[in-house]
């Protein structure tokens, strides 16, 4: 019996054998059978081969698909046991990547064209532009010459191992369809010698051989005389056959026909006789007492039991002629290493396989697979083809899958706003952290920008600037006042009163200026106690001039009780006693609940505003509400004080300064409360700013105008009314 058996091709002739074999564990060896099955130790345990599982090359064929982005594949079987099983875990490895299966077709292996017919028409009506063909070659002819006849040449086709090389296609309308298609197959190598072996071949070398008389008819195209195979007169026969002459070479052969380079199997068959040979050699080589068997004990080479043998091939690995590493793992498999290769038609006729890349499990992690995008030529264009069943949504939407379709078919759907494309899970969107929001793209999450009123930005530089000119005005009437202390009517209504007004405005000016800027603690709590305190001074000094308009002038009456508060001097104790209330409300303030910075981030759509919580909103309120008392006070007392006797009544001033502060600040409420971020900042500069100018302008500028423009008004009997006699 011999040491070990290589082959079969087909595994439906392994299978068998290998049950048989596995009885006594006669090792045996496949070049070609490939079924799932024969990996199963336990009904086969003497079984190997130098091809790798079917199933191996499924999963490859699924990650090639998804390395192309082919989300949506038709695929075509061949009705038996290895088709159906590897249809199934194709489909099930195209799904787990993504992908989707547009149709499934079973080509039966019996002739059926009403079948072919129909898978055709599939294959026409699909948007698939991919079609994996999982099948042997039965029937696969009459499928293809189907589809060369309806002009699918828009088609890529994505071949297994089975087929991926097989010289079976010979009209030219068919290469034309097959043109551009992708296939694996098992790798070729280098044997030495092997190419000069089957360049030598002649009948006369081999006349024994049953088949070389055939195999020379068929690859010149020839027929040997009847009787005489050796003949080398040359003529034709009645029918213009063409006879052998013997004289042909072998080495004209056309390459897709006859290329010795590539015998895939031949070069599986030659790694199989060489791991027989290696294990034989390390019997051999065995030092008794360091054997692998009982005792140490070694196999005798001339005369060993096949499990003995078996026993050494299954620990073989070594390198073999074209540098290949050969070993087999515990299945009795070997690595899997496939060729990529690409079906490639020429303008005169011609066609090549083109070895495009290489699957290799042996290589390092990350680079078991090798495409050479370059050299892929698909239906005569470079880019890769397109096989989707919708195109990808853009950034920034999502999918959503058609109602009754498959995943792959879907509607766009944008995300709302401040979500981003879930990268894990395209048909769902994640919202964006508070303090984050979508980039521009809406791929990812980045901070938000920070706002506030900053001085270096056009609105806050521009309301700090008219904050410094509204304040330079203010001091520079203040010099004019001092400058001109003795004239009648800086003198008219208490000038300290009028000194305090101005100093007061240039700070209610200046106070705008802490408005601006990054918010902190300290700007925060000075802001609204600043502007409290403050405006309370200013409208205190308002309503102490006013006061003191009225008691100089009912004084002048003889019958009026106000002659004995004029020497009180009570509009003096009216500014501190008024501003000392609204200090005191500051203080509890600050004491209780002050104000602080604060980062908003629902303010604004897509910042965080840098803004400063008020604290307490009751304080707030009542340091606003106190304000408002002193300016309705002071309005309503410098109304009823309009029309007492005197050409410059400064009381009429006053009333029109005071209209124009409320008139400001019943105004700023709605603007306040409708504005967002900065702009509320700037809202309530602006009303401090306006609000000043307003009582600056009604107050001051009439007397200014007098005393710069009209000095022949600016004497006593203008100011009380009394105009000398003529």
């Amino acid at each position: 019996m011999p040491s070990a058996i290589v082959g079969d091709m087909p595994s439906k002739a392994s299978i068998p054998m290998a049950r048989i074999l596995g009885l006594y564990r006669n090792p045996q060896l496949s070049y070609a059978s490939a079924h799932p099955i024969l990996s199963d130790k336990l009904q086969f345990p003497s079984f190997l081969r130098t091809i790798p599982n079917d199933d191996y090359e499924v999963i490859e064929m699924a990650h090639l698909v998804g390395y192309f982005n082919w989300t949506w594949v038709g695929i075509i079987t061949s009705d038996n046991e290895l088709g159906r099983s590897g249809s199934q875990l194709l489909i099930k490895k195209v799904e787990e990547n993504g992908g989707c299966i547009a149709f499934l077709e079973i080509l039966p292996i019996h002739n059926s064209m009403e079948s072919v017919f129909r898978i055709i028409d599939v294959i026409k009506n699909s948007k698939a532009t991919v079609i994996v063909v999982y099948s042997t070659m039965e029937n696969l002819i009459p499928l293809m010459e189907e589809a060369s006849l309806n002009n699918i040449t828009s088609k890529v086709w994505f071949a297994c191992s089975s087929w991926s090389i097989t010289s079976d296609f010979p009209r030219i309308d068919i290469l034309t369809t097959l043109n551009g298609s992708l296939g694996i197959a098992q790798p070729a190598g280098k044997i030495p010698g092997f190419k000069e072996f089957l360049q030598s071949i002649h009948p006369s070398t081999f006349p024994n051989d049953i088949f070389i008389k055939t195999f020379w008819e068929k690859a010149f195209s020839c027929v040997w005389p009847t009787g005489n195979p050796y003949n080398y007169s040359s003529f034709t026969n009645q029918n213009q056959s063409v006879w052998c002459t013997g004289e042909e070479k072998v080495d004209s052969i056309d390459p897709n026909v006859y290329d010795v380079f590539n015998f895939r199997y031949t070069y599986k068959i030659h790694n199989a006789v060489f791991a027989i040979a290696h294990a034989l050699h390390q019997m051999y080589m065995c030092i008794p007492g360091r054997g692998p068997f009982v005792n140490g004990s070694c196999a005798d080479v001339l005369k060993h039991e096949p499990w003995q043998l078996l026993h050494y091939i299954k620990k073989v690995n070594f390198h073999n002629t074209a540098g290949e590493q050969i070993y087999f793992d515990k299945n009795g498999d070997i690595p899997l290493s496939l060729d990529i290769l690409n079906w490639q038609l020429y303008p005169n006729g011609s066609n090549e396989y083109i070895n495009t890349g290489r699957i290799d499990a042996r290589s390092t992690k990350g680079n078991e697979l090798q495409i050479d995008e370059r050299r892929l030529v698909w239906n005569g264009h470079r880019h890769p083809p397109v096989s989707v069943c919708s195109s990808p949504c853009p950034n920034g939407f999502r999918r959503a899958t058609q109602q009754g379709q498959k995943i792959c078919c879907f509607d766009c759907v944008p995300c709302s706003e401040g979500e981003i494309l879930n990268p894990n899970d395209g048909s769902k969107c994640l919202k964006c952290p508070e303090d984050q929001w979508p980039n521009l793209s809406k791929e990812k999450c980045v901070p938000k920008s920070i706002q506030f009123l900053a001085y270096d930005e056009l609105l806050g530089s521009s309301l700090a600037c008219i904050s410094i000119l509204c304040c330079v005005l203010t001091f520079s009437v203040l010099c004019l006042f001092i400058i001109k202390h003795g004239t009648p009517i800086v003198k008219a209504n208490n000038r300290e009163l009028s000194y305090l007004l101005l100093v007061s405005l240039m700070f209610c000016f200046l106070c705008a200026l802490v408005f601006i800027g990054r918010p902190n603690l300290i700007t925060c709590m000075l802001r609204q106690v600043l502007f409290g305190i403050i405006f309370s001074l200013c409208l205190s000094a308002i309503l102490a001039k006013t006061v003191t308009v009225i008691m100089v002038f009912s004084a002048t009456n003889p019958d009026s009780r106000m002659k004995r508060l004029v020497g009180l001097k009570i509009p003096i104790y009216i500014v501190p006693s008024c501003t000392m209330i609204q200090i005191v409300l500051c203080l509890a303030w600050l004491c209780s609940s002050a104000p602080y910075e604060k980062f908003n981030v629902v303010a604004e759509i897509g910042t965080i505003v840098l803004e400063c919580n008020e604290g307490s909103n009751v304080f707030f309120a009542c340091v606003l509400g106190y304000m408002g008392l002193l300016a309705s006070i002071s309005l309503l007392v410098a109304f009823l004080a309009r029309n007492l006797p005197d050409t410059f009544n400064e009381a009429k001033f006053i009333t029109f300064s005071m209209l124009v502060f409320a008139s400001v600040w019943i105004t700023f409420g709605p603007a306040y409360l409708s504005t967002k971020g900065k702009h509320m900042v700037a809202v309530e500069i602006f009303a401090i700013i306006s609000s000043s100018a307003g009582l600056l302008v009604c107050i001051f500028f009439p007397k200014c105008y007098i005393i710069l423009l009209q000095p022949e008004m600016n004497h006593k009997r203008f100011i009380t009314g009394r105009k000398s006699r003529k």
